[in-house]
């Protein structure tokens, strides 16, 4: 369920921030347009928001300037120390992408750079279960590393390994990183429309409504 990464979490928390400004040259090209892309997220989730894996509040601080309501779900207790800094009036709780509390009335379903601690079967298992919590036109509207294809990951990792990044290229090892077929089929699956949209060279903004 993606908490076998807590740790790492635990230990980026002070950091992250820095490093999603550009400030770790590895992961330069993995944060490019950081800024849009929480912009772009914001911009396309609507009503009251549940969003998973707020860390340090990034993506959250855009939700509020557009004026939604957010309930936010992050399993780092160090993560949810510097979110409660940031935004008090916020509520938070302990949880992850399949196991947390119950909300009422969510329209959109957020997240940016987490849903790939997922393994491909816990992905589809919280995309059915979002499918249930959520109505007719309401979304899961997720900015994430998606592959286009396995030809596309396997270029992707020869040219970090050949730039000498190895402390990305670990990660993107290790890490349940997916193809853009394979969630397009798990959200049309559970009655999504899906939209891709590509952020960067790693990012893609994933846009699915409700249909049924």
């Amino acid at each position: 369920m993606g908490r076998e990464f807590i740790d790492l979490f635990e230990r980026w928390a002070d950091s992250y921030d820095q490093t999603v400004t550009g400030h770790d040259e590895e992961y330069k090209a993995v944060f490019e347009g950081y800024q849009e892309i929480l912009k772009k997220v914001a911009e396309e989730a609507t009503g009251n928001v549940l969003e998973f894996g707020v860390g340090t509040g990034n993506l959250t601080e855009k939700l509020l300037e557009k004026g939604r309501t957010v309930v936010g779900v992050e399993p780092s207790a160090a993560m949810r120390k510097k979110f409660n800094e940031k935004f008090p009036q916020v509520p938070i709780y302990d949880g992850d992408f399949l196991d947390f509390p119950s909300i009422d009335s969510v329209n959109s379903i957020v997240s940016t750079y987490a849903f790939h601690h997922l393994t491909d079967d816990e992905k589809e298992r919280a995309i059915q279960n979002y499918g249930q919590i959520l109505s007719l036109n309401d979304r899961i509207v997720f900015a994430d590393t998606v592959f286009v294809n396995e030809e596309a990951r396997k270029k992707i990792l020869k040219e970090t390994e050949e730039i000498g990044y190895y402390n990305l290229l670990e990660d993107l090892k290790t890490e349940y990183y997916t193809t853009v077929d394979v969630l397009k089929s798990m959200l049309t699956k559970y009655s999504f429309k899906v939209r891709f949209t590509q952020m960067n060279e790693f990012v893609w903004l994933i846009h699915a409504v409700k249909q049924e």
